[in-house]
């Protein structure tokens, strides 16, 4: 049985995730982002759009997977879905916190309440389909790195009174 419209809409829901967040960045990025001191391991500004735009893709077709072997919102994959929907509104929180308030160090402690969230969610999703829970790995690889990104901005930039200037 085809489920294109079903995946379609899966992977559409982080995606959307993903553009609200894009749309919170990018007037900082070109100001005020250019200018704090970053660690020498930051990747260009380029990487962060194709990586997130594929991470995205396999956490909606996880979700996807847990949905239908999971039999849907009611079946055994309900607990599961609602801790990827919490992910997916934490996920959406840290732009606002890092980009619009400039607080590198709340923006470090949502990154871990994010990894913990990803953490659940892989746990939720492998025994219901261990593929779904294998394509969530990649996204918290990339939150870990992120989340060092994060602290060592915060690190580098603790008590400059400019951090909070566009």
């Amino acid at each position: 049985m085809a489920y294109w419209k079903e995946i379609a809409i899966a992977i559409a829901i982080p995606e959307a995730v993903g553009f609200i967040s894009t749309y919170w960045t990018r007037d900082s990025i070109k100001t005020w982002y250019k200018n704090i001191r970053k660690p020498f391991f930051t990747p260009p500004n380029w990487v962060f759009g194709p990586v997130w735009t594929t991470l995205y893709a396999c956490m909606g077709y996880a979700s996807f997977l847990v949905w239908r072997e999971g039999g849907g919102f009611d079946g055994v994959g309900s607990k599961a879905l609602q801790a990827y929907g919490i992910n997916l509104v934490i996920n959406c929180i840290w732009p606002s916190i890092f980009f619009l308030a400039k607080r590198l160090d709340l923006a470090s402690i949502e990154c871990l309440i994010t990894w913990g969230s990803i953490v659940q969610c892989i746990q939720l999703f492998t025994p219901i389909s261990s593929t779904a829970g294998k394509l969530l790995w990649p996204y918290l690889g990339w939150i870990s790195f992120a989340s060092l990104l994060n602290v060592s901005m915060w690190y580098l930039n603790r008590g400059q009174p400019s951090i909070k200037k566009d």
